[in-house]
Formats: C-alpha cells, sequence, structure tokens
C-alpha cells in the first residue's frame, strides 16, 4: 500500500500546470472525460499587457472556481470577481493602453458570447468589444485591481471546454418537446442544466413555449448529485408539494429528458429538502414528442397540376380538384388534415383548398407573398406587404370552414421586420416557432422567432428572434428537424451551394454545390434533403446529390 501511494504521488507531480489540454474525473456532475486546462500562474515581472492577457487565458482553468485566473486579481478584486457572469468568445485580441495611467482595454473579435445560464449569442468576423481594466502593484508585481465579471476566452478553447446541451420546454399544449440549446462547461452539465431549466426559456421562446416547473421553483441545494445513475433534483418543498401529480410527472419527463445526453444519468429523481418525492405514473400523462416527424410523402407540381411526389412516383392528390388554371406555385399539405396551400402564378394570391371540395378558396391577395407554411392546428402561414406597405405576417385557419364563411385570421406586425422584406416564412414541426429569412438594405438576415398563442391555440405575436449565422445570402429555407434547417439561394443559372444550419453549432455546414437549384425541401434528418433544378429533383446522398425524378417541380413535405 505504501509503494503504491508513494508512486501515485510521484505521478501527481508530474501533472504539467501549464501547456496541452489533459483530462481528470469528475465527480458525476457531468462529463467525466472532457478535457481540462491547467493554466499558468503569474510571473514574477512580468508587465500590465501579459498580466491581462494570461489572466484571460486562465479563465480556462475553470475547476474549484478559477483558481490560477483569481491569483491575477488583488485581493478584494479576487473576492467579488464573478467569473461565470459571461464567457466572451473571441477569435482575436490585444491589449491597448488608454490615456489613463494604469487603465487598458482588451479588444476583442467576438465570435461568442454566453450568459450565466448559457444562452450564446453569435456574432459575425469583426464584431468588436472592449473590456476595461485597472492594475495595481502589490508587493512589486503587476495585479487587476478592476475588471468586469465574467471570462474571455479564444475560441478554440472554447469549443473544447464548452458543448452545446438542448434543455427541453413543452409546446402549450405539452404535446411536443421543444430544445432550447444552451453552452454549458462538459464536466458541469447536470447542475447547469438544471439551474437554467428552473430559470425558464431562452428570450425567443418566451410566450411560445412552457415549463412543468412554476415560476419562482428553485434547487433546495447547490449542486445535483449523479448517484448511481439517478440525478437528485432537490427542489423548493413548497412548489414541489403545491403542484399537481401530473405537473410533477411532466417535471420528471422534462428532467429526463434534459438530462439524456449526459452518459452517467440513466434516471430522475424528485426530492424536497433532500426527502424522496414519489412520482406516480398512471398513464395520464404522456411523454412529449421529442422532434415531431413527417409523412415520407411530398406535394409537387407536374404539368401546371398539384400532385402527390413518394417512393420516386407521381400520383394524383387523393379528392382535390384541379387548380391548374391558377398557376399553382409553392405548394405546402398540412400533415393533419391534407388541406392544400399554394400561391397563384406571379405568387400574389394565396389559395387553399381541402379535400372534396368543389373550388379552391381564396385567402388573400398582396404584391408579394412567401410559399405557406402549415403548423399543427391547420393554422397556414405566410408573409408580405400590407395595404401600407409595413410587412405583415398574416395566419389563416381555413379548414372546416364552410363556402361563403369568413375564415378566421391573424394578422402580426412585429417591430422588429420593419422595414425588412420576407423572402421566407416556416413553421417548425411543433408549431412553436418559425424560420425566417428576411432582406433589408441588401443584407439578409435568418433567424428563428417564437410563435405566442392564446389560450385556445389562436396565434397572437412573434417574438423577438434569434440570429442564425450564415456565409451566404439565402432567400429560402426549410426545417430539416427540430434543431437544424437548410437554406440557401435559389438560382435557375448558377452554381448553388446549400447550407445546414443549426441552433447548436455557431459554424454554418455547406453542402455539396450544384448546378440550377431553385427549390428546397426536407424530409426527416439532414439524410432526406431535396432540391429541384430544371434537370430533375435531387435528393441529398453523402456528399453529394443523386437524381431521383425529372418532371415535378417545387416538391414540398408536408407542414
Amino acid at each position: 500500500m505504501l509503494a503504491i501511494l508513494m508512486v501515485l504521488l510521484a505521478s501527481c507531480a508530474q501533472i504539467p500546470r501549464s501547456g496541452p489540454v489533459g483530462k481528470s474525473k469528475d465527480e458525476g456532475a457531468g462529463n467525466a472525460n472532457a478535457p481540462v486546462f491547467f493554466p499558468a500562474a503569474p510571473r514574477a515581472g512580468a508587465s500590465p499587457e501579459a498580466v491581462i492577457e494570461d489572466f484571460y487565458m486562465a479563465g480556462s482553468g475553470y475547476e474549484d472556481d478559477y483558481p490560477v485566473a483569481r491569483q491575477y486579481l488583488t485581493q478584494a478584486q479576487s473576492v467579488t470577481w464573478k467569473p461565470d457572469k459571461r464567457a466572451l468568445v473571441f477569435r482575436e485580441a490585444q491589449v491597448v493602453k488608454t490615456a489613463i495611467e494604469n487603465e487598458y482595454v482588451y479588444q476583442l473579435d467576438v465570435a461568442y458570447s454566453v450568459d450565466a445560464d448559457g444562452i450564446a449569442t453569435q456574432y459575425p468576423a469583426g464584431t468588436k468589444e472592449s473590456i476595461p481594466v485597472t492594475l495595481d502593484q502589490v508587493e512589486g508585481e503587476w495585479r487587476i485591481s478592476k475588471v468586469p465579471d465574467g471570462t474571455a476566452i479564444p475560441e478554440e478553447t472554447f469549443k473544447v471546454i464548452y458543448g452545446a446541451y438542448p434543455i427541453y420546454f413543452y409546446d402549450p399544449t405539452f404535446t411536443y418537446a421543444v430544445p432550447d440549446y444552451r453552452w454549458f462547461i462538459k464536466k458541469k452539465t447536470v447542475k447547469s442544466m438544471t439551474s437554467a431549466l428552473l430559470a425558464g426559456p431562452a428570450p425567443y421562446l418566451r410566450g411560445a413555449v412552457v415549463s412543468a416547473f412554476p415560476s419562482g421553483m428553485k434547487l433546495a441545494r447547490e449542486s445535483v448529485p449523479v448517484v448511481s445513475g439517478s440525478a437528485q433534483v432537490d427542489l423548493s418543498a413548497k412548489e414541489l408539494f403545491d403542484a399537481s401529480a401530473e405537473d410533477r410527472q411532466r417535471m420528471q419527463n422534462q428532467l429526463a429528458l434534459t438530462f439524456r445526453s449526459q452518459p452517467d444519468v440513466i434516471n430522475v429523481q424528485l426530492r424536497a429538502d433532500q426527502d424522496l418525492v414519489r412520482v406516480d405514473d398512471d398513464g395520464s400523462v404522456l411523454p412529449p414528442v421529442v422532434d415531431r416527424s413527417v409523412p415520407a410523402r411530398q406535394i409537387a407540381i407536374n404539368n401546371g397540376e398539384l400532385v402527390r411526389y413518394e417512393n420516386n412516383r407521381i400520383s394524383p392528390l387523393p379528392d382535390i380538384r384541379s387548380v391548374a388554371g391558377l398557376g399553382p406555385h409553392a405548394p405546402a399539405e398540412s400533415p393533419v388534415s391534407q388541406t392544400i396551400a399554394f400561391l397563384n402564378g406571379d405568387k400574389t394570391t394565396l389559395y387553399v383548398i381541402e379535400p372534396g371540395q368543389e373550388t379552391a378558396r381564396q385567402l388573400t391577395t398582396r404584391s408579394t407573398l412567401t410559399g405557406p407554411s402549415f403548423s399543427p392546428g391547420d393554422w397556414v402561414w405566410t408573409a408580405g406587404p400590407g395595404a401600407s406597405g409595413a410587412t405583415e405576417v398574416v395566419a389563416f385557419k381555413p379548414t372546416g370552414i364552410a363556402a361563403g364563411m369568413a375564415v378566421p385570421s391573424v394578422t402580426m406586425t412585429p417591430a422588429w421586420l420593419s422595414g425588412r422584406t420576407v423572402k421566407d416564412f416556416r413553421v417548425s414541426r411543433e408549431g412553436t416557432r418559425a424560420l425566417v429569412i428576411s432582406e433589408a438594405n441588401g443584407k439578409t438576415a435568418v433567424q428563428v422567432t417564437g410563435i405566442v398563442r392564446n389560450p385556445d391555440g389562436t396565434p397572437k405575436d412573434l417574438t423577438v428572434p434569434v440570429n442564425l449565422v450564415t456565409s451566404s445570402e439565402p432567400d429560402q429555407g426549410v426545417w430539416v428537424n427540430g434543431s437544424s434547417v437548410a437554406v440557401m439561394a435559389g438560382s435557375a443559372t448558377a452554381t448553388v451551394v446549400p447550407e445546414l444550419l443549426s441552433l447548436a453549432s455557431g459554424d454554418p455546414q455547406q453542402l455539396a454545390p450544384w448546378d440550377g437549384l431553385t427549390s428546397l425541401s426536407a424530409g426527416n434528418g439532414p439524410e432526406q434533403i431535396f432540391g429541384q433544378s430544371e434537370a430533375g429533383v435531387f435528393q441529398r446522398v453523402g456528399n453529394g446529390w443523386e437524381l431521383q425524378l425529372k418532371g415535378p417541380t417545387e416538391p414540398s413535405f408536408p407542414g
């Protein structure tokens, strides 16, 4: 035993305190195999500029509450500095002396900022931020006496230390699970996920999703231990006991979904002041649907008629009358009722036709409209300028409305779309979010907004969106699954490079280029992305495109 101990001590003495990434074990609060950095301690005689640079490099050493980074601070600043408040992730950084003695700024080209709840904001290259830093001399060495809370770390280091993880909320009917991606330190994920879940959804989802956890519920202790595979979530007793049995079951389901990315978590225990709270599953609460799938069929246009495209075959749409005289374009199909929506030839009028109807119903006419999109509940969406010229998003619920009767509709004019032209508007499969591609002054924005609804499910408003970074100027996009979209700028004459954008990553993934792609559709996942050109319909296969069928145009999966 003594010999083994001596060997272990000798081995510990060889652990480097600076240099490359190493690995260490953890007590089960996250990924035990996550890499760990060992930053360098302050160097004797270092200049103020070197102290600032080394302090921020030491922000990679997060274990045990950033002990090395605190060595670069004066004693008073070390006590008050809160590193977990924010992480700025930079591409490049430099220290710049100001005109004031002992005051500097750390100038960053910022790639991301991540707040205390793991909410990340992406920034394009060239986004600048300056951090003010004041230094004093302590026993002949420069130390930082004033610095804002938070850390700043290089992008390459950030991608090693942090990971993107979904925490889950519900759609307002508790039918679907909606991912809310957050960035957490890989070795602290279970506690971080729980705290973020209790704090509520990201701003762009507030009002669009709901949580089983009531506002004000908190952790009873500042840890979420994982014991023999069970995550023990100790919650404030009053709120937990006040909740109904159904809500407690939903809480447990919500946590189980959130923790499913954690390899050491097998199940979840709810506790109140450390006492186990029994959650009985009587079958009345169904687990929510994660990543709602769409049917395998697509709707398309062939020889001026609406057709079904499935298994590389074209067939007539069941019980749908001819609309060839309206010159249909941009068709969409409801996954619920098989109601069909489409635009006319110049894309100024929205029509809808249900199975069994004699003629198509006109819903709205504007100078231009985006292709229609269906959400659960049979609401069909489009966007275009209103009578005053302001951009409007409109939703109609035509299903089951008798001929001659008014179709329920909602018009929204979100302030964040003021002055912008919407190129595409696509509702997510679970109906709580929408992909919006818009343009202003020659600049394109790709954004995801939340859909706020009234208690009866009627759309009410759109939240201020989150931005997705793209390297192109797309004019159309589709949902690929619950966490990613495919976008492109269609062109009948040029080579088109579609991109896959993920809510879990700031780096767009370029797909294989192809000549003349004019429309895009997606089924269930990145392997079911389709593009259409004059040569036919192509499916993404590996790192290329494979011809499926020549003839149908503008194929679109239900939704």
